[in-house]
């Protein structure tokens, strides 16, 4: 899903602008109109097998000659494409601007969305915390302080950020984070600490002690690109490249802080102990560290494609608003979302969409994007095609490139494309192409034609 991790000036990158997604502008023609509730009316096609549906609420007007003419050559292409992708395969292509669904082939079949799901919990995020919002991970202390030296015990607590860590690994995988020298920094600037006479707890009972998901068995894996925890340190990695884990990532965490304390000149008890617990409630707070925002989160999340930034939300999503830091209450909280908001029900179990139970159709997926296309925390979170994230070398040098943003879902037998074209027109194509039952590496050039008519349509 993510051969690498990104950084930040990479995850952001903007490539095509939100606001011209947003708006449906961008060329002539583009004016952006909203799509409201309604109803659809669907007409079979005898000679293509695919559905011609019209979507109301504001009324569109009939399409013109030249537009039956381009809806022929796009259902040409994307025709083809859907054949050679094979009966498992679904697709559904709605133009926002004229308030016309163009395309619609078998889009009320469920498919494995695989990381297509990132959308559903990147969505509630920003719904649930707000774009601004962050996660605080917190020194506290129970004991006292005289002429600089701390007596008593220092609690590590985990507030459930997946950027939590050192320096220069957060700088290297992300360009921004919440970094243990920066807690430590702030530590010495509130209370004047130069020693510690006592021991060091590290808390991570904001989230249950499952290091993995569903479909890793709750186990670490590589899968999920991390080791579960609400007090992750370098995301839980116990080599350079994440495929060896710390066997107590809380304790892990807490070895850290006692060698940020030692590099910052704090004088430490040479056999000093840490274990993992939980902060007592008499403890007070000495100092804190803030995650990026929340919108910079979720750019860090789909941009890359990154399992354990969803994973991680979706828990912060339970212990937030849900029964707790768990998988199954973030996942409820999502599924409650995506019927508040967009009346659809997509079936999920986890927050990266590694699960083989996860399950969506692209008429939910494409209402979502609808839903979403003027909220440019959510758009600008987007691979760029041919320039950012997932979709850096797909469609290079076509008229995709720079033109069409998306999310992409890949397992190794689906491959999935979502996301938003600016049409030759100027028009925004809202679309989801969701292959199963394939080969990634041969649905990814039929995708990459498919995306290309998209963006040359000119409806």
């Amino acid at each position: 899903m993510r051969p690498l991790l990104p950084t930040l000036a990479a995850a952001l990158a903007i490539g095509l602008g939100a606001a011209s997604i947003a708006s449906g502008s961008g060329g002539p023609g583009g004016g952006g109109a909203g799509l409201g509730g309604g109803t659809t009316t669907t007409t079979p096609s005898t000679s293509t097998g695919t559905t011609t549906t019209t979507t109301t609420g504001t009324t569109p007007s009939p399409p013109s000659a030249a537009t039956a003419k381009a809806n022929r050559a796009l259902d040409g292409s994307l025709n083809l494409g859907m054949r050679q992708a094979g009966r498992y395969s679904g697709a559904y292509v709605v133009d926002l601007t004229a308030n016309r669904t163009v395309y619609s082939k078998n889009a009320n079949t469920s498919r494995l969305p695989a990381s297509v799901e990132k959308l559903f919990t990147t969505t509630t995020i920003l719904k649930r915390f707000g774009p601004g919002a962050m996660l605080t991970t917190s020194v506290l202390g129970a004991g006292t302080q005289s002429d600089g030296t701390f007596t008593g015990t220092l609690y590590l607590r985990g507030g459930g950020d997946p950027t939590f860590g050192s320096s220069s690994f957060d700088s290297a995988n992300y360009g921004t984070g919440a970094t243990i020298q920066e807690l430590v920094s702030a530590l010495q600037a509130s209370t004047g600490i130069t020693a510690l006479n006592g021991n060091v707890v590290a808390d991570e009972t904001m989230f249950d002690s499952d290091r993995g998901t569903p479909a890793t068995g709750n186990q670490p894996s590589i899968d999920t690109e991390g080791e579960l925890s609400a007090l992750a340190f370098n995301r839980g990695w116990a080599n350079s490249i994440g495929t060896v884990y710390f066997k107590h990532p809380a304790v892990q965490a807490g070895q850290q802080l006692v060698s940020a304390l030692k590099a910052a000149g704090i004088q430490v008890p040479r056999k000093v102990k840490v274990t993992a617990g939980r902060t007592p409630q008499n403890a007070v707070t000495l100092a804190s560290v803030h995650s990026p925002p929340m919108a910079t989160l979720v750019s860090l999340t789909n941009t890359p494609s990154d399992n354990f930034f969803a994973e991680m939300l979706v828990k912060d999503l339970g212990a937030r608003f849900g029964s707790g830091g768990t998988t199954a209450a973030g996942a409820a909280i999502v599924r409650a979302q995506m019927a508040q908001s967009f009346a659809i029900h997509p079936q999920l179990n986890d927050g990266s969409g590694l699960s083989r139970s996860d399950f969506t159709t692209p008429v939910q997926v494409v209402t979502l994007l609808r839903g979403m296309v003027s909220n440019a925390q959510f758009t600008s979170s987007l691979a760029v095609a041919g320039e950012t994230g997932t979709l850096q070398h797909e469609m290079r040098g076509t008229y995709a490139q720079g033109r069409c943003r998306g999310k992409t879902g890949t397992l190794h037998d689906v491959s999935n494309v979502v996301g938003y074209c600016r049409a030759k027109d100027g028009h925004t194509l809202a679309f989801a192409l969701m292959m199963n039952g394939i080969i990634p590496d041969y649905a990814h050039p039929i995708q990459n034609r498919m995306t290309v008519a998209l963006a040359k349509y000119g409806g």
